[in-house]
């Protein structure tokens, strides 16, 4: 069945000095919100406190979102909020902030919430904007936060849970490469390897549809030619630029037509070992594009692809890349206590094929063969079941 695309919330800003964008907006009451102090350290956060202040707006800033964002993170920004009583809620940071505040605007519109239980499936979502709109300002290349309908939260049993619904599309998106400039080169890295997953998966995605596909072929082809330059000089505005533009739009592309297995596995990793979500997602990405080549269409797409960019092989293209960029190889690598691994693995299985990206993967793996994958990715190998 046909579904209808929606690309971003009603403003989309992108590109060098769109900032000052900020400086026409009408709102009177904004809270902002952060992770830790990189945005204080670099003075883009005092920068775009003053572009709103000079705009008529009284400005809330609430600090302290962890990697992996918590909901008793949330509860407690949803609590500041209502002291305050914004009309506009801005997700300032990397993919952790700007989580952490679209889920606060949820339960600030909803005060009654307070469970992610509350607003998963089977309950319905409730609607949005009665008090405020929202809008992102992302500082990093990767989770495409700002145009996406999606969360990760981790919720209070220490489980992440991963929540999509078109209501929270941000309002406005302001994707400005000075934001990411001081970025450091290892979570350039790394979520630049998010923002690749997130466009071949896209790429073949049982979804999968002309706007998707042209959005993600682009995405895909820019990262890999501009991530390592990216990553080497992190004040290179031209490439910074590129890799914000380039994970804006494979986020229009996955939230349309979804992800994959590589992102099932990725986040279940990540709720386990709070391993970061990019790494995780590079270390799997090559061994998942080997398995989905099962699927004729998706082994087409693959070659089609690798041909544009000039090698024979993407998922060796993707180690190539992986390990320019100080990516290892297995997950063995990042995850050394084998023997916690291995306590966890029939869980991990079992929660992979849970995760709602597996429902539009190429091949839908049973549980017994995602834990033959996961141990794939582990040893880099094949390990007998």
């Amino acid at each position: 069945m046909m579904r209808p695309m929606k690309l971003a919330g009603s403003e989309l800003m992108f590109g060098q000095g769109c900032l000052d964008y900020i400086k026409t907006l009408p709102y009177k009451r904004v809270s902002i919100v952060i992770g830790g102090a990189s945005m204080q350290k670099s003075g883009m956060l005092d920068k775009i406190t003053g572009l709103f202040k000079e705009a008529g707006a009284d400005v809330q800033v609430i600090t302290g979102v962890e990697p992996d964002p918590s909901i008793a993170t949330v509860r407690r920004g949803r609590d500041e909020m209502l002291t305050f009583g914004p009309d506009l809620i801005v997700g300032l940071g990397g993919g952790s902030a700007m989580d952490a505040a679209k889920t606060m605007w949820v339960f600030y519109e909803h005060p009654e919430l307070n469970t992610m239980a509350d607003i998963l499936p089977p309950n319905p979502f409730p609607k949005l904007r009665a008090k405020a709109r929202f809008a992102c300002i992302p500082s990093t290349s990767g989770s495409a936060s700002e145009v996406s309908r999606s969360v990760v939260i981790t919720d209070d049993s220490g489980m992440k849970r991963g929540l999509g619904n078109m209501e929270m599309m941000p309002d406005i998106a302001i994707v400005a490469p000075e934001v990411c400039v001081s970025m450091p080169k290892r979570v350039t890295a790394e979520t630049g390897m998010d923002a690749l997953t997130h466009a071949l998966e896209a790429m073949v995605s049982n979804r999968v549809n002309y706007v998707a596909d042209t959005l993600a072929r682009r995405a895909a082809r820019d990262i890999i030619a501009v991530l390592p330059q990216a990553v080497a000089n992190g004040e290179d505005l031209a490439a910074r630029e590129t890799m914000a533009n380039a994970s804006m739009s494979a986020g229009m592309a996955f939230t349309n037509v979804s992800l994959g297995i590589v992102h099932s596995i990725a986040q279940t990793l990540g709720s386990y070992f709070h391993i970061s979500h990019g790494l995780a997602d590079a270390i799997v990405l090559p061994y998942i594009i080997e398995y989905n080549s099962g699927a004729p269409y998706a082994k087409a797409i693959y070659d089609s692809f690798a041909a544009e960019i000039g090698v024979d092989s993407l998922a060796d293209k993707v180690r190539e890349l992986n390990a320019s960029l100080g990516i290892p190889a297995t997950l063995k690598e990042a995850l050394p206590d084998e023997e916690k691994f291995l306590e966890v693995i029939d869980a991990m299985a079992a929660m992979s094929k849970a995760d709602g990206c597996t429902k539009t993967n190429p091949i839908i793996p049973t549980v017994p063969e995602f834990r033959e994958l996961i141990l794939k990715c582990y040893y880099g190998k094949e390990v007998q079941a």
